[in-house]
């Protein structure tokens, strides 16, 4: 077989119907549009969730629930992702940034204890588990929690 011998499948590619081109094209007048009603009017658009007047499901269903919109969510570093600092380093938001471990602009940081370290670090972060702090400062590092 060579590149120019290529064929689709039969049957998988189709003529574009070509709309609202005079009586013989049989898609003439009209233009498949139906005669009357909104759909068949330019500039015709429907919300996503539009059921013809009925009242839509999303306003049908029961709300539950309520969600804080002042909730400031924690960005979470593990343990392991501290493994590649090397020792006696002081590891902090900007450090964090720079390695590419947190994105620019998380107000709040909390250490988790997944993954081992054998360094010693001084790590500064706004929170920290128990198990993240015991694997620190076994290695003789220190968390500080600002």
């Amino acid at each position: 077989m060579k590149l120019d011998e290529l064929k689709p499948a039969e049957g998988s590619k189709h003529k574009k119907k070509r709309v609202g081109r005079g009586p013989g094209s049989g898609h003439g007048k009209t233009a498949c549009r139906g005669h009357k009603g909104q759909r068949s009017r330019s500039g015709a658009k429907l919300s996503p969730g539009f059921e013809g007047g009925q009242m839509p499901l999303i306003r049908r269903l029961p709300k539950r629930g309520f969600t804080n919109i002042f909730k400031k969510p924690w960005t979470i570093v593990n343990v392991r992702d501290l493994a590649r600092f090397p020792a006696e380093t002081v590891v902090d938001a900007d450090l964090l940034v720079k390695a590419g471990i947190i994105k620019k602009g998380s107000e709040r940081i909390k250490l988790l204890g997944q993954g081992t370290v054998s360094v010693p670090l001084t790590v500064k972060v706004q929170a920290a588990s128990t198990q993240a702090k015991e694997l620190i400062e076994a290695q003789g590092g220190k968390v500080e929690v600002i």
